[in-house]
C-alpha cells in the first residue's frame, strides 16, 4: 500500500467542473498558479525550472465522486453513448483518481525562500491537489507519429460571439480580474462544453462558473451546425 502526500494546490479560474477544457492546451488564456505546501515550496527545489516552457503536473481528481472500479466508461469525446475500456480513455473515473496534464510554465515566482508557479493552458479545477511536477522534455514527450484512433485529430470548434451587453461586461470584469476575459471565453466555449449526447436547444440558456462569475450563453442555429452567443456575465 502506498500513500501520497499532495505537495501543493492549484488556484484556478475554473470553480466548477462544467466548462473546463476536456484536455490541457485547448484554452491557452486559462491561467492559474500552483502554490506549494512546506517544505515543498523551498525555492531551491525549483532551480533550473525557469528555463522550461512546459511542465507535467501529476494531480488528484479530488472532485470525482465516483467510487469503485469501472472497467468501461463513457468518454465525452464519443458523445457519452459509447463505452470504452477505462485504460483506453482519459476519463477521470479511474482505479486511482490520478491525472496527468501538460501546462505552459509562465513564471517561477520566488518570494523570499519560497516558490510559486504561474501556469496557463491548463484544465484543472480550483483546489486541485498536486502530487508532483516534472519538466516536459520535447525530444521524448512529443511523438509526431503517435496514433490514437479514438481522438485522431482536434475536435471541430464553434464560432463564439458576444451580445453588446456581454461585450461591456467583459471589459469591466477583465480589468477587475486582470485577464483577457473575452479571449478566454472564446477559447472555452469554442470547445462546446455541452455534453455531446445533448442536442443544442436554441431556446435554452446555458451557464458556467468562471472565477466569481456566472457566464450565460445560447446556441444559434446555422446552416452547417451551431454557433454560441454569450448573452450575460454577472457576479455569482
Amino acid at each position: 500500500m502506498f500513500e501520497f502526500e499532495p505537495i501543493g494546490v492549484v488556484r484556478s479560474c475554473f470553480t466548477d467542473k462544467f466548462g473546463i477544457p476536456r484536455q490541457s492546451g485547448l484554452a491557452p488564456a486559462a491561467s492559474a498558479t500552483v502554490e506549494f505546501h512546506s517544505p515543498y515550496n523551498d525555492a531551491q527545489a525549483f532551480v533550473g525550472l525557469e528555463g522550461c516552457s512546459h511542465l507535467w503536473l501529476q494531480f488528484v481528481f479530488h472532485a470525482n465522486r465516483a467510487t469503485g472500479f469501472r472497467p468501461r466508461v463513457r468518454p465525452p469525446r464519443l458523445g457519452g453513448n459509447k463505452t470504452l475500456g477505462v485504460f483506453a480513455t482519459r476519463s477521470p473515473v479511474r482505479p486511482n483518481p490520478i491525472g496527468l496534464s501538460v501546462v505552459k510554465l509562465d513564471a517561477v515566482i520566488i518570494t523570499g525562500a519560497t516558490a510559486t508557479l504561474a501556469i496557463s493552458g491548463h484544465d484543472l479545477l480550483d483546489g486541485t491537489p498536486i502530487l508532483d511536477v516534472k519538466p516536459y522534455v520535447p525530444y521524448t514527450d512529443s511523438l509526431p507519429n503517435a496514433v490514437n484512433p479514438v481522438a485522431p485529430e482536434a475536435p471541430v470548434t464553434l464560432a463564439v460571439s458576444f451580445s453588446a451587453n456581454a461585450v461591456s461586461q467583459c471589459q469591466q470584469h477583465s480589468l477587475r480580474l486582470n485577464t483577457e476575459l473575452a479571449t478566454l471565453l472564446r477559447q472555452l466555449l469554442a470547445q462546446d462544453p455541452r455534453p455531446q449526447y445533448q442536442t443544442p436547444d436554441p431556446a435554452r440558456s446555458y451557464a458556467m462558473a468562471l472565477f466569481d462569475l456566472d457566464v450565460q450563453w445560447h446556441y444559434r442555429p446555422l446552416s452547417t451546425g451551431f454557433a454560441i452567443e454569450v448573452s450575460d456575465i454577472r457576479l455569482r
